[in-house]
């Protein structure tokens, strides 16, 4: 790939307009105040699938809270979920601590710029080595998001499939060809940051692009067909009853999911998988599951939570017991006004909001 597309390519201009361009126009987000590596990787790993504007305050209040490897390192676990709670995909924070700890106590709590050992930290894949390496150690990295073989493969006609793995691989070659030895920080956030601001996934704004003289794309009219890319498989929909359990001193049952899998360690509550024991088996089921005895209540409304490849239908339900003894570690009966001290996420967040209309 990289022979044929960069043949009569004029690489240094392509650097000079896109570093220029990101010098003029780059936005004011808190992680670009400085190159503090720490900083950097927090706001790669909160990144992904997850757009900036939701990222900011998330960022500021994770950086206020641990401000350092070592006080995230130091941090209970369950603190940190709830402080990334409402930010989704938990198993990023999960990894990032998990990888802050390995630093802390391998590398004397510093970032190592060494791309092996970097790129051997639990969450950090080709794309968040990239990044750090680049913006905080001027190192020329490539860091291959949807953004960048977007822009690329508009600017250089590629027309094979992004969906690919080998593709990808293929643009993380093209990019370490492209970038800038001189500042790989401005090169990498440029291509980004033109991908997300100009070269749009629909009606990209080609009048405003610093490299359209050089985008073949753009040239042949066809910047809208490109990049290619198959459409992922069908997510699997698993419907739910979710059962408000509360007893006679308004507290609510609620229980800590598996320490691995889907939302690892947050909490939740019942959830009954409604295909497999049908409605009129609840009660039992939760008394075999919780040893707890429940009356189920009234249909309280209906949720539905969208994952990368499934989605929860949950239907809330409102349910009573009487006091019980919870014997299991995972079980707990929690006040009403107590449940935000726990990390929860956000489709059972938003049952809480059918408490309040009781």
């Amino acid at each position: 790939m990289i022979d044929k597309k960069l043949q009569n390519f004029d690489i240094y201009k392509f650097q000079d307009n896109l570093i220029d361009w990101y010098q003029a126009n780059k936005r004011d987000l808190p992680w670009r105040k400085d190159q503090d590596p720490y900083k950097v990787w927090v706001s790669e790993i909160m990144l992904q699938q997850t757009k900036v504007d939701t990222v900011i305050p998330y960022f500021q209040r994770f950086i206020t809270k641990y401000p350092t490897l070592q006080d995230l390192a130091d941090a209970d676990q369950q603190d940190v979920l709830k402080t990334w709670e409402g930010l989704g995909y938990y198993s990023r924070a999960r990894n990032l601590q998990n990888a802050v700890r390995e630093v802390v106590s391998e590398y004397e709590s510093t970032v190592p710029a060494n791309p092996k050992e970097l790129g051997a930290l639990k969450g950090i894949g080709p794309y968040t080595k990239g990044a750090i390496l680049s913006i905080a150690f001027n190192q020329p990295e490539p860091a291959v998001d949807g953004n960048v073989m977007r822009v690329l493969s508009r600017v250089l006609k590629v027309e094979d499939d992004i969906a690919q793995p080998k593709v990808k691989k293929g643009f993380e070659n093209l990019t370490r060809e492209l970038i800038s030895n001189e500042d790989p920080s401005s090169f990498n956030q440029g291509i980004m940051e033109l991908g997300a601001l100009v070269c749009t996934p629909k009606s990209p704004m080609c009048m405003l692009c610093p490299v359209q003289d050089q985008c073949r794309a753009f040239d042949e009219g066809i910047e809208q067909d490109l990049p290619i890319k198959s459409k992922a498989k069908k997510q699997k929909t698993i419907p739910y009853v979710a059962l408000l359990i509360r007893n006679e001193k308004n507290q609510y049952l609620i229980e800590k999911r598996s320490e691995t899998g889907l939302l690892a360690n947050m909490w939740q509550f019942p959830m009954a998988p409604i295909e497999e024991i049908g409605m009129d088996h609840i009660e039992s089921w939760i008394d075999m599951e919780y040893g707890v005895q429940v009356t189920l209540g009234t249909k309280k409304g209906k949720l539905r939570h969208v994952f990368s490849h499934l989605i929860w239908q949950l239907d809330v339900y409102e349910a009573t017991t009487d006091s019980v003894q919870v014997t299991d570690s995972r079980i707990k009966l929690v006040d009403s006004d107590e449940l935000n001290d726990y990390p929860f996420p956000v489709s059972h967040q938003k049952m809480m909001k059918y408490m309040r209309e009781e």
